[in-house]
């Protein structure tokens, strides 16, 4: 029997280098309200953050000091700027659509992330990876965002399964895996998520044949 019967990715920063996109989308809308984006803030504390958390630091940081709930009136245009940005670049790696399709024969597969599914879905069509995840979860969904729990017991219940392996970049993407009860594989990026999956699932299981 498999260790694990699913895995479970985080998509910015674990499936495509997407964090300097979304810092650069939330810079250009804030500017022209005065609200200044710090990249080193932005990279130690808002990467695997829902974004309304990731505004409301942002607005408390800024000078003077402002409402989140105000500027939160330029979420729709972040995220089309975001959408279109990752619809430029060649959002994976060619090499992920053959991984992730010999993953799926054995596993049953999500996306569990902090940005909603209106980003991510898109840009997973576009990559011609959609059809291998059984479910999305995006943090529109769920009411508690990581590192509570809630994301990845949502994508658990989705799939009917009990015994996931976690793969994320972030440490409230990692929390909110383990206090799901689930293993959590680290990664430093996109670069190394194949080798690092591939090598935890091949102790236990024949994924190596993948």
């Amino acid at each position: 029997m498999p260790e694990f019967d699913a895995i479970l990715f985080d998509f910015d920063g674990v499936l495509v280098d997407s964090e300097p996109v979304h810092y650069a989308c939330w810079a250009e809308v804030l500017a022209p309200v005065g609200v200044t984006v710090d990249w080193e803030f932005f990279r130690r504390h808002c990467i695997g953050v829902d974004d309304r958390e990731v505004l409301r630091m942002i607005a408390a940081r800024s000078d003077p000091p402002r409402k989140w709930e105000e500027l939160w009136a330029l979420y729709p245009a972040k995220k089309r700027l975001f959408r279109a940005r990752m619809a430029q670049l060649p959002p994976f790696d060619h090499s992920l659509d053959e991984f992730l399709s010999g993953l799926h024969g054995l596993y049953k597969l999500a996306v569990v992330s902090s940005s909603s599914t209106t980003e991510i879905a898109p840009i997973l069509v576009a990559g011609g990876i959609r059809q291998h995840f059984d479910t999305l979860v995006g943090g529109e969904e769920v009411t508690h965002h990581k590192p509570d729990p809630e994301p990845y017991l949502l994508a658990a219940q989705r799939l009917g399964v009990r015994a996931a392996l976690v793969v994320e970049d972030s440490e409230p993407g990692m929390a909110s895996g383990r206090a799901a009860g689930f293993e959590v594989l680290a990664v430093k990026g996109p670069a190394d998520v194949q080798e690092r999956v591939l090598g935890r699932l091949s102790r236990t299981s024949s994924v190596n044949t993948v």
